[in-house]
């Protein structure tokens, strides 16, 4: 919401500086995003008349004037501008002034002829972009005024990030009643008088969706002067807000809109056939809006139509059919009440966002329809002349919402702040707020003014207090009461340990979009099983990720594109797959390219490589303690994998993953040209362990005894490993490999293999009597399973 200081004054006496009231919005839950002046810096400029308009005698497009600043003889000036003409009020900087930063205006010479200042445009005074010609100022602007005061240019735009539940503060009179509450100032709200009719005129309206259109009120006024233009202070008001003027027509809504905080419609009435009904929109029905984008109806949407057919999306934009152009002389005048949940993402879904929508979805007064229509009757007719006819008003009472008194206890108040509030100051500060009380001063019923419909519970009630009375004039109280602490299961390895040991291991964290854009997970051929979303943020964003890789994938090259050349990403976070019923499975996944180490003088440079990367998911594994988890990586190709080096990873005998290097294309097609590494595990599996107990550490020697064996080339650590273990059990208490030869002299097919069996017991030193047997039962057990040939 973008509003004018001068404007917000005309309704609340507020002498404040625009930081200093910028402050006061910010503290009372309206949060400031920007204070803007609303013209740039300027001196010297006044209103100037061109009396006469002559072409240059040496250039095309150069006209030579007669401007009357109204300080004596007119002056000679040299302009460029197409529209200026003899007649025409404008804006004009006389020798002397200073537009800007430090531009000067002097006497100059163009193509020989003398010019004695300049006339200006509405971009060269920061008003707005438009360098089409000068800016042109209506016919009553007083001559030689200073240009500043003539249209009160030192003023300021402020512009907040509301909530959604503050929809009232979308319109001056809503932000101006929170300004008087919070400042302690008077109030004045504009006196609207109903326009009394003037011809009979009248247009049905028949409600045919009562629960998304409960009310809506109409009014036909005839014969406006579609030429008459806007005056300036209208323009201005509309300009300092972010809108630029139409058409009165469409001026006046616009308006209304910023002022009430009602959106309007004015339909072109001898376009419009029959009568209007609202009703959802029906399949094959097609609508060109105002904007000439077509939209295809569903029952989804909720239409205005006539009897020929839709005429305009409700709470969205009107058609272009039916639209006010420069000939309409005739008008339909629409102001409705719409359920926001009516409304809420269609904008989006139709790939549009509109001030209309932006108020409907959040919600307007039920019951300001009314009103909103009478001042615009008003201002048009002020403007463009014209006939109003009755009021047309068809509504559906029982659906329309209605204030609830709310239960407001002064003790539960104080309580919840950690204040104590007199009585008379929470009465004080309800009644600025518009609130009707009755009751004790212990005690009161508050009935909400119709335009605060986010007031429901008591504690809406005690936020209202709270933020006007001023959340650092609060106390600073510790809180009280026991704190339960969630209990954290023994079976599961905590998340930030994981998150600590990678930050260790050098990782960074990232954190990334649960939505992707689908294009995105196509080129990873991870599109399977999505989800799509009925009202996304962006089309970039349009689906919920099946992964984790393409976030972080996404990171990683935005990282490269700065000059990272090592980058080492993980991420924790959920996934989403669609098939019969959504699966939501948390993950932890990471990518990785660039050197082993970190750039060092003690080793030399070297790529990470598919070992690195394993060594890093066997440091979470690590987490989980003793027994050490059953890892299986087996070789399988995926599509967003590199072939050959890629694996599916299973823990305890049951699928958890994948790991392996990112396939070259896919990393091209994401401007990644640098060898990736990634795993991708799932949280359950991988932080999975059994309750630690504490085993006693022996006191006795340990054995060892080398084995060397031939064994086949696809036999590898893990099954040697579960071999030795069903033979010694808990007497073997580690086994490692210690060389892996393979070529000359070995046999093709085959690797020749040395290993370590280090035995130890907790109760006596193992005797050769123990061990022997022991190791020839591993021997034969390799044998015997995996083919090995004992070497000795």
């Amino acid at each position: 919401m973008r509003f004018s200081v001068e404007w917000l004054k005309q309704w609340v006496q507020v002498d404040l500086a625009p930081a200093e009231l910028a402050e006061k919005l910010t503290d009372a839950g309206l949060e400031v995003d920007s204070v803007d002046p609303v013209a740039a810096p300027f001196t010297g400029v006044c209103v100037a008349e061109i009396v006469g308009c002559e072409p240059h005698p040496d250039a095309d497009k150069l006209r030579v004037c007669r401007i009357d600043a109204g300080s004596g003889d007119p002056l000679q000036v040299v302009c460029g501008a197409p529209n200026a003409r003899a007649g025409l009020k404008i804006p004009f900087a006389q020798v002397g002034a200073v537009l800007g930063e430090g531009f000067k205006i002097k006497k100059a010479k163009l193509r020989g002829v003398e010019s004695f200042g300049m006339a200006c445009s509405a971009r060269e005074l920061g008003l707005s972009e438009d360098h089409s010609g000068l800016m042109e100022l209506p016919q009553d602007a007083p001559l030689g005024q200073d240009f500043r005061e003539y249209l009160k240019l030192d003023d300021f735009s402020i512009e907040l990030d509301l909530t959604p539940n503050r929809a009232d503060c979308l319109g001056i009179s809503g932000l101006a009643r929170d300004v008087a509450a919070s400042c302690e100032a008077d109030y004045t709200p504009l006196e609207i008088a109903p326009v009394e009719a003037s011809i009979e005129d009248r247009f049905e309206v028949v409600l045919e969706a009562p629960e998304d259109c409960p009310r809506y009120v109409g009014r036909v006024i005839r014969g406006i002067d579609p030429t008459a233009p806007t005056p300036m202070w209208m323009v201005e008001a509309l300009r300092r807000c972010g809108l630029r003027s139409i058409s009165a027509s469409v001026d006046c809504t616009n308006y209304v809109l910023l002022e009430l905080g009602q959106p309007m419609h004015a339909f072109d009435l001898d376009c419009l056939q029959g009568k209007i009904t609202v009703r959802r929109g029906r399949a094959g029905e097609k609508l060109v809006l105002l904007d000439e984008k077509e939209v295809d109806l569903t029952p989804e949407l909720l239409a205005i139509c006539d009897e020929a057919g839709p005429v305009a999306l409700a709470g969205l934009m009107g058609g272009l059919s039916t639209g006010v152009t420069d000939n309409t002389r005739n008008v339909f005048l629409e102001s409705a009440w719409f359920a926001p949940a009516t409304i809420a993402g269609r904008a989006r879904g139709l790939g549009m966002s509109t001030d209309a929508a932006h108020r409907f979805e959040r919600g307007v007064d039920p019951q300001g329809q009314v009103r909103a229509v009478e001042r615009y009757t008003q201002l048009l007719l002020s403007i463009t002349g014209g006939e109003a006819g009755p009021l047309v008003v068809s509504e559906s009472p029982e659906h329309l919402p209605w204030a609830v008194p709310v239960r407001l206890r002064l003790s539960r108040l104080n309580r919840v702040l950690g204040s104590a509030l007199e009585a008379e100051e929470v009465e004080t500060i309800l009644t600025r707020l518009g609130m009707e009380l009755s009751g004790t001063e212990e005690e009161w019923t508050v009935t909400a003014p119709s335009s605060r419909f986010d007031i429901a519970i008591e504690e809406d009630l005690i936020e209202e207090v709270a933020r006007i009375h001023g959340y650092n004039n609060l106390p600073a109280t510790a809180p009280a009461g026991e704190l339960r602490l969630r209990p954290s299961s023994e079976r599961q390895v905590p998340l930030n340990q994981a998150r600590e040991a990678m930050c260790a291991a050098g990782y960074q964290e990232a954190v990334n979009y649960s939505f992707v854009d689908q294009a995105l997970l196509e080129s990873l051929n991870l599109a399977e099983h999505v989800l799509p979303l009925a009202n996304p943020i962006s089309s970039d964003m349009g689906v919920m990720r099946t992964a984790l890789l393409p976030g972080l994938l996404s990171s990683l090259s935005r990282n490269l594109r700065r000059q990272h050349e090592r980058v080492r990403l993980f991420e924790t976070g959920r996934v989403f797959h669609q098939r019969e019923s959504l699966a939501e499975i948390d993950r932890f996944a990471v990518v990785a390219c660039g050197s082993a180490m970190p750039e060092q003088w003690g080793a030399p440079k070297r790529p990470m490589d598919f070992f690195d990367l394993k060594k890093d998911l066997e440091r979470l594994l690590e987490l989980r303690g003793s027994p050490a988890p059953s890892v299986v990586l087996e070789a399988r190709e995926y599509p967003w994998l590199h072939p050959g080096q890629s694996a599916a990873v299973s823990l305890d005998g049951q699928p958890a993953g994948w790991l392996g290097a990112l396939h070259p294309e896919r990393g091209r097609a994401l401007g990644i040209k640098v060898p990736v590494f990634a795993f991708e595990i799932d949280n359950e599996l991988l932080f999975k362990r059994e309750i630690p107990n504490a085993n006693n550490i022996s006191r006795f020697p340990s054995v060892r005894r080398d084995l060397a064996f031939i064994v086949p080339e696809g036999v590898n650590y893990r099954q040697i490993r579960e071999c030795a273990m069903d033979i010694a059990g808990g007497l073997l208490a580690r086994l490692v490999i210690f060389d892996v030869f393979s070529g000359q002299n070995v046999e093709s097919g085959y690797k020749s293999i040395a290993i370590g069996l280090i035995l130890q017991d907790v109760s006596c030193t193992l005797t050769d009597e123990v061990v022997e047997p022991l190791v020839s039962g591993v021997i034969r057990a390799l044998e015997t399973r995996l083919n090995a040939q004992h070497r000795g």
